[in-house]
C-alpha cells in the first residue's frame, strides 16, 4: 500500500503514471497519493498533462503504462457512483430543461429516483439556480451553466470529486460560492483534485499540490513542506523611493517593481538584515516585510516565467 508522508492511508494512488502519444509524452512517470477528504491541486501550464492525468483516473483514456489504485485497488475505471467530474469544456444538453438535466445525470450515477428530487431542490438553492430549473441550458449564462454542471457532478455524493478548471467563467460572487461548496464537499470527506490557474485558489483550498510541466511531475507534496523546504523568502519593500539601487545585489533573486515598491526573493534572512542597513537613507519608507513565498512564486521559479 502507498503511504505519503504523514503516514495515513491513502484512497486515490497513482504510481509511475504515463500516457504516450505517437508524438508526445502527455504525462510522464507520474506518482501522487491522496487522503479521503484531502483537496490536491494541479499546476501546470497549458498542455502539460492535467487534464490527460484527469481523464486517465475517470478511465475515460487509458494509460501507456502504471497503476492507478482506489483504496489500495488496482482499477482500471472507477465505479461511477464514485466519481463526481466538472469537465473544463461544457457538457449539457442545450435544449432540454435543467430539471430534466439533472435528474438524467443523477439517475444514470443510480441515485434512486425519490431521492434525486430532494437532492437536486438542495442544490439548486444552495448554488441559486433555482429559478432556472424549468429553463433551457442555453438560455442560460455561462456561469449559471457552470453552477448547473458543478450540481450535476456532486449530486449523488461522490467519494472523489474532479474539478478541471472550475472557476473558470465565474464572476467573483460565484467563484467564492463555488469555493464555499468545495470546503463542504471536503468536510463530508470527499477526495478533491482540481486544477486551476489561480494559485491564490489552489492555496485557499488544497493541502497538496502538483506541478506538472510538459507531462512530468516537478514538484508535488504538502504546501507547508513545499514552502519550508523551497528555501527562499519574499522581501516586500513599499516606500516613496527610488530603488533600483537594489537590483544589482547578487544576494537577491527575482527582482519586481510593484505600484507601491519591490519585491524580490532572498535565500537568508540575514540578507534581509544587510537591505535593511542599506535603507537606513531612505526616509519614506512605508513598509519593509519578510514573507513566505507564495504558490505564484514557487510556480514561476519551477515552471519558468515564460512557458505558457
Amino acid at each position: 500500500m502507498f503511504k505519503d508522508e504523514k503516514g495515513a492511508k491513502n484512497v486515490l494512488a497513482i504510481h509511475s503514471l504515463s500516457k504516450v502519444y505517437t508524438d508526445k509524452i502527455a504525462v510522464n512517470n507520474l506518482e501522487l497519493a491522496v487522503k479521503g477528504g484531502e483537496v490536491l491541486g494541479f499546476l501546470g501550464p497549458n498542455g502539460s498533462g492535467k487534464t490527460t492525468t484527469f481523464r486517465m483516473v475517470l478511465g475515460i483514456i487509458p494509460p501507456t503504462s502504471g497503476t492507478i489504485l482506489w483504496h489500495n485497488k488496482m482499477m482500471q475505471r472507477l465505479p461511477k457512483k464514485t466519481i463526481g467530474y466538472l469537465p473544463e469544456e461544457r457538457g449539457l444538453f442545450a435544449h432540454i430543461s435543467v430539471r430534466e438535466q439533472i435528474q438524467l445525470f443523477a439517475r444514470l450515477k443510480g441515485m434512486p429516483k425519490r431521492k434525486v428530487d430532494t437532492a437536486m431542490h438542495y442544490w439548486a438553492e444552495r448554488l441559486k439556480f433555482t429559478e432556472y430549473l424549468d429553463k433551457k441550458v442555453s438560455e442560460l449564462s455561462k456561469g449559471n451553466q457552470q453552477k448547473i454542471q458543478l450540481a450535476i457532478a456532486i449530486i449523488h455524493e461522490p467519494s472523489l470529486l474532479i474539478l478541471d478548471e472550475p472557476f473558470s467563467g465565474l464572476d467573483p460572487l460565484n467563484v467564492e460560492l463555488l469555493k464555499s461548496v468545495v470546503h463542504e464537499m471536503k468536510q463530508k470527506g470527499t477526495t478533491i483534485l482540481f486544477s486551476s490557474h489561480r494559485m491564490d485558489h489552489v492555496e485557499e483550498l488544497c493541502e497538496k499540490i502538483c506541478i506538472l510541466k510538459q507531462g512530468k511531475p516537478i514538484l508535488s507534496g504538502y504546501i507547508d513542506d513545499i514552502k519550508k523546504n523551497f528555501g527562499q523568502n519574499k522581501l516586500v519593500i513599499e516606500g516613496n523611493e527610488d530603488f533600483s539601487s537594489l537590483q544589482g545585489m547578487k544576494e537577491i533573486q527575482d527582482f519586481k517593481y510593484t505600484k507601491h515598491g519591490v519585491t524580490f526573493m532572498i535565500k537568508s534572512p540575514t540578507v534581509a538584515q544587510t537591505i535593511f542597513s542599506r535603507l537606513k537613507e531612505f526616509s519614506a519608507i512605508t513598509k519593509f516585510s519578510l514573507e513566505e513565498p507564495s504558490l505564484n512564486d514557487i510556480f514561476l521559479a519551477k515552471v519558468g516565467h515564460h512557458d505558457e
